[in-house]
């Protein structure tokens, strides 16, 4: 249905929640997590009342790709990085960790089953040097952050209490204990 067609009402409702920034874009790669990690984290954030970006769940058919992820990861006020054995084999995975890390965004990783230290952006030829040399210093910025770690295998029945995140109005996101 044409929006000018809705009750006021929803147009006004339908036009805030795409105008209104995500609070957590979810970086990730979706072969490895989208199923797992990154789904169960985007309800638990939303169950919050929180926004979170995950492009399965926030883009649609004919969406622009990186227009709108660039614009959600500008807009964030936190990016979740989900680091997984196959992460560094996407271009899309460390282009969007490194606009994070270069926007200054607080970036929380979490390393599903990966070791901080076997991250590392592969020159495969594909990649032009400057964004091979963004994605390597991105990846060292993200070693070196504070996160967690947990093996995918052993806790996916346990997931969802994973998620030691809690929002605090004051200073964002921080870890319960």
């Amino acid at each position: 249905m044409h929006p000018r067609f809705l009750p006021h009402y929803h147009r006004t409702l339908v036009a805030n929640r795409a105008a209104k920034p995500c609070d957590v874009f979810i970086n990730h790669r979706g072969i490895d997590t989208k199923r797992t990690v990154a789904t169960l984290l985007y309800d638990h954030l939303y169950r919050l009342n929180l926004h979170p970006f995950l492009d399965s769940k926030n883009m649609k058919p004919g969406d622009k790709l990186f227009d709108n992820i660039n614009g959600a990861i500008r807009k964030c006020k936190v990016g979740v990085a989900v680091f997984s054995p196959r992460y560094c084999e996407s271009y899309f995975c460390l282009h969007e960790l490194a606009l994070m890390m270069e926007s200054r965004k607080k970036v929380i990783p979490i390393f599903c089953d990966i070791k901080p230290s076997q991250l590392r952006a592969v020159d495969n030829g594909k990649c032009a040097m400057e964004d091979l040399r963004r994605f390597n210093w991105a990846l060292e910025e993200a070693k070196y952050t504070v996160g967690t770690h947990f093996r995918l295998l052993e806790r996916v029945k346990n997931t969802i209490t994973f998620f030691p995140l809690v929002w605090n109005m004051e200073t964002g996101f921080s870890f319960s204990n």
